[in-house]
């Protein structure tokens, strides 16, 4: 498919479910240890998941670590992350890694004021 979009020569830009993005980065596919294409966490750490909010970033794609079973068909820069999942979930997560007395926190609450403070907690 990529060949017929000419993506070595266009180097488009791609966006797609986690999973197309796992399988155009190589990576093994299903419940795996490190299913992240951006970072190294561990899904298989449960005591850590919502303590850790600093994974390490994923450095490199090389077969046959954390993951990644072939080379990767695109270059990770020309990736958008994929806007559903970021609705479905991501942000969510993300707000509630923010330190809740931080400047980024207040600014959250600020621009969004009718969020009740019980769905805040």
């Amino acid at each position: 498919m990529l060949g017929k979009i000419k993506y070595d020569e266009f180097k488009w830009k791609s966006c797609g479910d986690l999973k197309v993005v796992a399988l155009l980065f190589g990576m093994q596919l299903g419940y795996t240890k490190y299913c992240c294409f951006l970072c190294e966490w561990d899904s298989r750490d449960k005591k850590n998941h919502h303590v850790n909010k600093l994974w390490p970033k994923r450095t490199s794609l090389t077969p046959g670590e954390k993951n990644v079973v072939n080379p990767p068909l695109v270059l990770p820069e020309k990736i958008f992350l994929p806007p559903l999942h970021i609705k479905l979930g991501l942000v969510k997560n993300f707000v509630k890694g923010v330190d809740k007395t931080g400047r980024g926190f207040e600014y959250l609450r600020n621009k969004f004021p009718n969020v009740s403070d019980a769905k805040i907690k």
